[in-house]
């Protein structure tokens, strides 16, 4: 989505402006009422389309675009499709933050939640989310359509918006998705919201040099994009089947992706059967203008916004215009046929959300009562400190911190609430920083701020009260790291160094030799200088952990949880940055030393690295299968895909060497010699969070498999798993190794369609 390139008083305003109608037509007295729209016993595309039918030409071309006119006429009132929910009800220009609707709860960001490795949690989450989202549209407040999840893939650690985002793993990002949407929509006859996944496809970068989102053409190979970048959308899609879907603003290979039939029709609507519900897809904010003005891929703006609505894009996001639709249709490029197709498929979205349904909506109940409530912000705080990763620890956390303790609380977010959020956030009902947590707890807390972003040569305005804090209490907190001010959407990171006066402020601190904690904030960094700095006792990361960040770090340095969040992204050395942006290829090649941990050998530390508070001993059950047979999972697979068809599970135990309770996640990689080469450094194939194992305790756990998990992608994109022996590990850094033995021969669990030559 687009944030910038607007003066402040049109922000403003586009993003105040009221949601009209979010609630609906008047079907029982309105002038739809005798239209079949109405009609709760038809179904949704008979209902689609009798309102369509009813509609004038003109009337049909206002209602393309996200500011949508509606139809006075009729009594279809104007609605704005652009309502937004990445980790809370947000900022949107659909919705409005008004009594009795003045916030809502605010989670951490995804790339949090995500490091939690636990599925049940994304679900619960993302109920609560959907639940407060259609009370803001049951009071007029938003739409029920809402653009969300940013599923691209966190390839390279300096994108703007990669804590948007699960991660970089392709089953942990599929795993993610699935339960998200599952909450989202619900399962029952209609949806809760409409969840949208974008961006479609290979959006990952904001700006590298001359090259920007606007007039990026991603080069992907075949293989690439089947096996990495399209993954998760095919979760969507073919097996979570959502309510729509968002083109990018990117090209990929040469073809602009809102104009691309290969992407919205070949792969997404024919050959992951994308159809079912007439699902739509809307173009990212003002992108239909880059297809002739930044892509230079049609000659006009006309003809660029009929190429995007011919090749499958029903609606076009909008700011205050982007799209030509009405030189399109004078052009004769933009026919009826297509407008009527689109029009069908956002109104039978709208139907099937019971948007046409007033008191008889399955979830017309849901009101303000339902929004902030003491269970969403217990899960709020869960949320954050089942995601926190320790990265060291030499036994310092937890700290013993009872009421009265001294305690020193540096550093730019330590008391700064405003931190908290992340990007795409709503109003919050509040915002606990750290010293408000300690303080609650009763702790003699003595504050100073600190540098954010500053280099070595920026004049310290911090270091006396930093210290004077430090020298007067027994402990240390240090919060620092990154804040949205140093990569956020519109702006990549060129360095993954932590800031040079940061790293000189706790150089300082280090050296009173008292417990120091360093609390990483935002996008991961480089943190090899403190890793090797023996006056730093511990490192959290805590990303933006949301409204209740404050009381869950906390809950983490005082042991009164356990840490045991695992890293969703592999931590980089700073001179990564190196490799271009721009070169999409994962695997290593030229001066690619590879991306993401399966083909990038040398991390600081690995993707699914984290520590915990007790040793805990991991390994397969005698139980576990050590042959799989490939033709007789397909023989007994009743599945419509084979390669979902599961596997005999890995089963695992997992021994609590401590005192003290704490959850556990056990990671299943694979690798092996088999297929096309390289071969993957390793490949995640399932993963599990065990809960509560009690200090002595042995807990088994069950890891699911699939015959896709097992699989790899040929050249040609074809999903195959391959026969042979394979080494199959259990944790990072691994604990236990056990052989696998695929038997049988090599079979296409799916065959990708060729792109267009």
């Amino acid at each position: 989505m687009k944030s910038f390139g607007l003066t402040a008083s049109t922000l403003v305003a586009l993003l105040t402006s009221r949601a009209s109608g979010a609630v609906g037509p008047d079907c029982a007295s309105g002038p739809l009422k005798s239209n079949k729209i109405c009609d709760v016993t038809a179904s949704p595309p008979e209902r689609a389309a009798a309102l369509v039918a009813a509609m004038q030409q003109q009337e049909k071309l206002d209602n393309l675009v996200s500011k949508a006119k509606g139809v006075s006429r009729l009594g279809l009132p104007a609605y704005n499709w652009w309502g937004e929910a990445l980790h809370g009800v947000a900022r949107a220009p659909g919705i409005t933050f008004s009594s009795p609707f003045n916030s809502a709860t605010s989670f951490p960001m995804p790339i949090l939640m995500s490091a939690a490795f636990d599925d049940d949690l994304i679900f619960k989450v993302a109920t609560i989310i959907s639940t407060e989202a259609r009370a803001f549209g049951n009071g007029g407040k938003a739409p029920v359509d809402f653009w969300t999840p940013n599923i691209n893939p966190y390839k390279d650690p300096r994108w703007g918006r990669g804590s948007e985002t699960p991660g970089e793993d392709a089953l942990r990002l599929k795993g993610y998705t699935k339960h998200l949407l599952a909450g989202l929509e619900g399962n029952g006859t209609q949806r809760r919201i409409i969840a949208t996944c974008k961006h479609y496809a290979g959006n990952d970068l904001e700006k590298w040099g001359n090259v920007d989102r606007h007039n990026f053409d991603a080069k992907i190979t075949t293989q690439d994009l089947a096996e990495y970048y399209l993954q998760p959308f095919q979760q969507c899609a073919r097996d979570s089947k959502v309510g729509s879907f968002m083109c990018s603003y990117n090209s990929v290979n040469g073809v602009p992706a809102c104009a691309d039939k290969y992407l919205l029709q070949t792969v997404l609507r024919e050959h992951w059967g994308w159809t079912d519900d007439n699902n739509y897809i809307t173009s990212d904010c003002d992108a239909v203008a880059d297809v002739s003005a930044n892509h230079h891929y049609a000659k006009s703006n006309a003809e660029g916004t009929a190429l995007t609505f011919n090749a499958g894009m029903d609606t076009s996001c909008e700011y205050s215009g982007s799209s030509d639709i009405p030189g399109a249709w004078k052009s004769g490029q933009l026919t009826i046929t297509t407008v009527d197709r689109a029009l069908k498929r956002l109104y039978e979205g709208l139907v099937r959300a019971g948007y046409f349904d007033g008191a008889k909506a399955q979830y017309a109940n849901l009101g303000a009562s339902d929004v902030n409530t003491p269970g969403a912000q217990k899960l709020a705080q869960q949320a954050a400190s089942d995601g926190i990763v320790m990265l060291k620890n030499d036994k310092t956390l937890p700290l013993p911190l009872k009421s009265g303790s001294k305690v020193a609380m540096i550093g730019f977010w330590a008391d700064d609430s405003s931190k908290l959020k992340g990007g795409y956030s709503g109003l919050s009902p509040f915002l606990h920083s750290p010293v408000y947590a300690a303080k609650q707890l009763g702790m003699t807390v003595a504050t100073a701020s600190g540098p954010i972003l500053q280099g070595s040569s920026a004049s310290d305005t911090w270091s006396t009260a930093a210290l004077d804090a430090a020298k007067k209490s027994d402990y240390i907190l240090y919060f620092g790291g990154l804040d949205t001010s140093a990569a956020a959407e519109g702006s990549d990171r060129t360095s993954l160094d932590w800031p040079a006066a940061q790293i000189t402020l706790i150089n300082k601190l280090a050296g009173l030799g008292k417990p120091l904690v360093v609390v990483q904030m935002g996008d991961m960094v480089d943190n090899s200088p403190i890793l090797s700095l023996k006056g730093v006792n511990s490192i959290l990361w805590a990303s933006w952990p949301g409204q209740d960040g404050g009381p869950a770090v906390m809950d983490i340095i005082t042991g009164t949880k356990s840490v045991a969040g695992r890293l969703p992204i592999t931590q980089y050395p700073s001179n990564y940055t190196k490799l271009a942006m721009t070169d999409m290829n994962l695997r290593a090649s030229g001066s690619n030393p590879g991306r993401t941990y399966r083909w990038f050998p040398s991390p600081i530390q690995a993707f699914g690295f984290g520590l915990h508070y007790v040793p805990f001993t991991a390994a397969f059950s005698k139980s576990a299968p050590a042959t799989i047979s490939i033709q007789s999972v397909l023989d007994a697979c009743k599945e419509d895909y084979d390669d979902v068809c599961a596997v005999s599970s890995l089963p695992v135990t997992v021994t609590n060497g401590g005192n003290r309770t704490s959850d556990f996640v056990a990671l299943a990689f694979i690798k092996g010699q088999n297929g096309p080469k390289p071969y993957p450094l390793k490949t995640l194939i399932s993963y599990a969070r065990l809960r509560d194992i009690a200090g002595g305790q042995t807990k088994e756990g069950q890891l699911p498999l699939t015959l896709g998990a097992l699989a790899r992608h040929d050249e040609n994109g074809n999903t195959v798993v391959y026969p042979g022996e394979y080494d199959v590990m259990l944790d990072e850094p691994v604990q236990a190794t056990m052989k696998l033995t695929l038997t049988g021969t090599a079979v296409t669990l799916d065959k990708w369609p060729a792109p267009p030559k």
